[in-house]
C-alpha cells in the first residue's frame, strides 16, 4: 500500500494491523493503518498525514482502518472561526489562576504520579507496575516530531499536563491528564480553550482534536467547540452542531 503518493519516494509504506477490540464502541473490532518504518516519519511527513486523518501515538503514526466500520472521524477546530460560549468564558475566568509552562518532552516524577492517579480514577486501574513507566514513556515521551508538554500549576502544585504536537498549520492534542480530586473544576475543557487561544497567539490556524465517534459518550465534548470541522470523504467540512453532523452522516453511503 503506497499512500499518499508523495511519500513513496521516501520509502514510507503502510500496513493494516490485525483486528483488536475497539476501545470506544463495545463489541466492535478495530484495525489501524500504520505508516512504517516509524523512524522515517519526519516532521514534513506528519504535517501532511495529519491533514489526511492520521494521528500519532509515541513514534507510531496511524489512523483507524476498519473493514466494517467508519465511526472514527477526524475533528479539528479552525481557531479563527471559533466562537466562545458564555460557559467557556466562565471556565476561562474560573481557571485563570493556573500558571502554564510550555516545556520539552522529558520524564518528570510529579507528572508521572499525576498520570497514574488519573488512570486509577478514570479507568479503574488499581495496581501500578514497572511496566507503567515504559508505557508512559513510549506513549507520551517518544516522538519524531516537534512535540511539547504544557504543565499547569497553582502555587507550586501540579494540576494538569497536556501533551501536544506542533505542525505547520496548527497544534494537535495528544493526551491530557489532570487532578481528578478537584471535582468542581473543568480542567479538560480549560486545556482545550487554553490551547485554542495559544494557537491564535502563535498565528496557527487549526487545533486538531483527534477523532470524534458518534456512538462514544467519551467523545461528545469535542463537538461542543463550535464551529468544528470533520474529515469526511477525503475533505474537511465545517459544522455548527452535532445534529447537523449526524444528519449529513446519515446521508452518506
Amino acid at each position: 500500500m503506497s499512500l499518499p503518493d508523495k511519500l513513496s519516494s521516501h520509502k514510507i509504506q503502510f500496513y493494516v494491523t490485525t483486528s483488536y477490540a475497539c476501545g470506544y464502541v463495545e463489541g466492535r473490532a478495530s484495525q489501524s493503518l500504520v505508516a512504517t518504518p516509524h523512524h522515517l516519519i519526519s516532521q514534513s511527513h506528519y504535517d501532511g498525514l495529519i491533514k489526511k486523518g492520521f494521528r500519532r501515538s509515541g513514534k507510531f503514526t496511524y489512523k483507524p482502518y476498519c473493514e466494517l466500520c467508519n465511526a472514527c472521524i477526524p475533528i479539528r477546530i479552525n481557531v479563527k472561526n471559533f466562537v466562545s460560549s458564555k460557559s467557556f468564558k466562565r471556565i476561562l475566568k474560573n481557571h485563570s489562576y493556573l500558571k502554564a509552562s510550555v516545556l520539552p518532552l522529558s520524564f518528570n516524577e510529579n507528572h508521572f504520579k499525576l498520570y497514574l492517579d488519573y488512570q486509577k480514577m478514570r479507568h479503574d486501574k488499581i495496581k501500578t507496575t514497572d511496566e507503567d513507566i515504559n508505557q508512559y514513556s513510549e506513549f507520551l515521551l517518544q516522538s519524531n516530531i516537534d512535540s511539547r508538554l504544557i504543565q499547569f500549576e497553582h502555587q507550586g502544585h501540579l494540576k494538569m499536563v497536556s501533551f501536544i504536537d506542533i505542525i505547520n498549520d496548527g497544534v494537535s492534542a495528544v493526551y491530557t491528564f489532570y487532578d481528578t480530586h478537584d471535582k468542581s473544576r473543568s480542567y479538560g475543557t480549560y486545556s482545550i480553550l487554553w490551547l485554542i487561544n495559544w494557537c491564535i497567539e502563535k498565528g496557527l490556524d487549526y487545533f486538531y482534536l483527534g477523532y470524534w465517534i458518534k456512538e462514544s459518550k467519551k467523545m461528545n465534548y469535542k463537538t461542543h467547540f463550535k464551529p468544528f470541522e470533520l474529515f469526511i470523504n477525503k475533505e474537511w467540512r465545517s459544522f455548527n452542531s452535532e445534529h447537523d453532523t449526524i444528519r449529513i452522516l446519515n446521508n452518506i453511503k
